[in-house]
């Protein structure tokens, strides 16, 4: 099974990138938000899961450990395959995506794509004896005993955002990039949100 492959990134669309290495071009479906930060000509290396069946092979990539865990992990449960998994991934931080598991925050987890009450319930029920794994991958969720502030804030602006018509796919790599964001208010989190996406579409 293929683990990772560095390339050069000769295409782009909206669920894949095609990948050449070595003259072969892998077309590999990635997170919405990695691809959002990929430019043809880039060299990038992806870590990859090769998801096998009767009428296709189809190649996941994800930019770090932490995605791809997490991939496996979500792809483990019944009733979730690798699409719903990376719509998922596409709209949600691996930590963030914890913190809501260890929470209980079944009201967030059903705004992932392709996530219903029942399949939400399903998560929690099957994901809460392997938190553990996060510290093995490197993730801080120190602070997910309570919602806090922080986080509040965080969803209340991107739920704000969705409500004036922006998908996950534009909403999260915005407000992952956004510094200093632990001092920001809701308001202050979407204003600064709507002027960095008006810079992208320039």
């Amino acid at each position: 099974m293929i683990g990772s492959i560095r390339g050069t990134v000769t295409n782009l669309s909206a669920d894949h990138c095609l990948l050449e290495n070595n003259g072969i071009g892998y077309r590999i479906f990635m997170p919405v938000s990695t691809l959002s930060k990929l430019k043809t000509g880039q060299e990038i290396k992806v870590f990859t899961y090769m998801a096998v069946r009767e009428d296709a092979i189809l190649l996941f990539g994800f930019s770090t450990q932490e995605y791809h865990a997490l991939f496996l992990q979500l792809t483990a449960v019944s009733g979730i395959g690798p699409k719903v998994a990376l719509g998922i991934l596409s709209s949600i931080t691996p930590e963030a995506f914890y913190i809501a598991i260890k929470n209980r925050d079944i009201k967030l987890l059903t705004t992932l794509p392709g996530i219903g009450k029942k399949t939400a319930e399903r998560l929690l029920l099957e994901m809460k004896d392997k938190i553990g794994a996060m510290d093995e991958n490197g993730l801080d969720v120190s602070d997910a005993s309570s919602p806090g502030t922080l986080q509040s804030s965080l969803n209340e602006a991107v739920e704000a955002l969705r409500a004036l018509g922006y998908n996950n796919g534009e909403i999260y790599p915005v407000v992952e990039g956004l510094t200093d964001v632990e001092q920001m208010s809701t308001e202050n989190i979407i204003r600064q949100a709507l002027k960095n996406m008006g810079r992208r579409k320039q």
